[in-house]
């Protein structure tokens, strides 16, 4: 199945040229057929040859996602499958930066002058320094990372960002990439009905792709976004801006932020917790436990941690840690996130993972306006199995709400 979404055109995302958008158009493609064609092969490889070579050696079975990898890894088609995966990565950036480069100095301009015609506040630190674990490497393989700046008022990694992240998901992230956002909303009209926060924060915002939504469904509330990566930061609040949509955001590690206790009512993040490192994760737990209003809820969407899948699973996700630049990936995964929230402070019995059904998933089910597809494919009917996916077209959601009394 084709996906067939187009990302939808606002003035801060760049304009590709004719070869630009055909460049990334195959890349995508080419990500689509490592995801529809190579990957359901990975099971009978595994089954069929490299599982018996594992039992023939070792008289059992292979027991975990480590010696799954260990015996998949020597076989060709796995060989052929990580590399493509690699590769169709790589030519997915290199597709994009040509020109979000040419169209530098007009993205810096439009970011000034769409931050200067919003009401929504702009906090930028100058003496801000990122933490180690974001600027050590380049995180899913973008050049730059979040955080590098090449020019006074930069915005050149969200841009990249911006478009290169709709690519990565082949487009099922919607066509402002905000699926995630709008999915925990709907958990939240459903699962929380009368619940109105006047707060709300989004930690570890990136560009806002997700943190948009929440103004939609609470118009009245105060939103904020944060993220440490200036470019991002500064892009964020231009693009909302440019989209009509007033949302505060400020640069800020999520570790410890300036906002004062019990500020927030509600606070979210999306996949911000595998890009933390094992001794923030537990900080930006507290910290939300911090923040929060008594009775406020913390909603983290991710994908479930190892204990919730089978081991081939494991190994199928955990590619993302050794061929992705995700180092974090998957010991975020074997991290007790239950345990961690009882620890910050959240009542045991108000601590629990659920499942926050993809928006997109229902929203082309049911017809819905602003999607489009072709005759011969359905949205609803793909199932999600590798990379920043949701398997079975859910994500998974840690929620966490503070006690009302202390």
């Amino acid at each position: 199945m084709l996906n067939t979404f187009q990302q939808a055109s606002h003035p801060m995302l760049p304009v590709s040229n004719h070869d630009e958008a055909a460049r990334q158009e195959f890349a995508k493609s080419l990500k689509q057929f490592v995801q529809q064609g190579l990957l359901p092969g990975l099971a009978p490889v595994f089954t069929q040859r490299a599982a018996r070579a594992f039992e023939a050696e070792h008289g059992r079975a292979p027991t975990d996602r480590r010696e799954i990898r260990q015996v998949m890894e020597p076989d060709p088609y796995f060989q052929h499958y990580a590399a493509l995966n690699r590769i169709a990565q790589e030519l997915m950036w290199n597709a994009v930066i040509d020109p979000v480069e040419r169209q530098l100095p007009a993205l810096i301009e439009g970011a000034r002058h769409w931050s200067a015609t919003t009401r929504a506040e702009l906090r930028m630190d100058p003496d801000f320094v990122p933490p180690r674990y974001v600027t050590a490497l380049d995180i899913h393989c973008m050049p730059g990372g979040y955080a590098s700046e090449v020019a006074p008022g930069d915005v050149s990694v969200a841009a990249l960002y911006d478009r290169g992240a709709y690519l990565y998901g082949m487009g099922f992230a919607g066509p402002l990439n905000d699926d995630m956002g709008r999915s925990v909303c709907n958990y939240v009209q459903r699962q929380l009905p009368g619940f109105k926060p006047r707060r709300i924060l989004d930690m570890g915002c990136t560009v806002g792709h997700s943190t948009l939504p929440y103004k939609t469904l609470f118009p009245d509330a105060e939103v904020w976004g944060i993220d440490v990566g200036g470019p991002c930061i500064r892009y964020a609040h231009a693009r909302a801006a440019a989209l009509g949509v007033e949302v505060n955001f400020a640069q800020m590690n999520a570790e410890q932020t300036d906002f004062a206790d019990g500020h927030f009512d509600l606070i979210v993040s999306h996949i911000l917790l595998h890009e933390t490192s094992g001794k923030a994760m537990p900080r930006i737990v507290r910290e939300c436990h911090r923040l929060l209003s008594p009775g406020g809820y913390a909603i983290h969407a991710d994908l479930p941690p190892f204990d919730l899948m089978s081991p081939f699973t494991q190994f199928i996700l955990d590619n993302e840690t050794w061929y992705n630049n995700e180092p974090f990936w998957g010991a975020m995964r074997e991290i007790d996130q239950v345990q961690l929230a009882i620890d910050a402070g959240f009542p045991a019995d108000s601590v629990a993972f659920a499942t926050a059904p993809m928006a997109i998933l229902e929203s082309t089910a049911a017809g819905a306006a602003g999607y489009t597809q072709d005759a011969t494919s359905s949205v609803a009917e793909r199932e999600f199995t590798a990379g920043e996916f949701a398997p079975g077209g859910g994500w998974e959601v840690l929620v966490a709400r503070k006690a009302v009394q202390a």
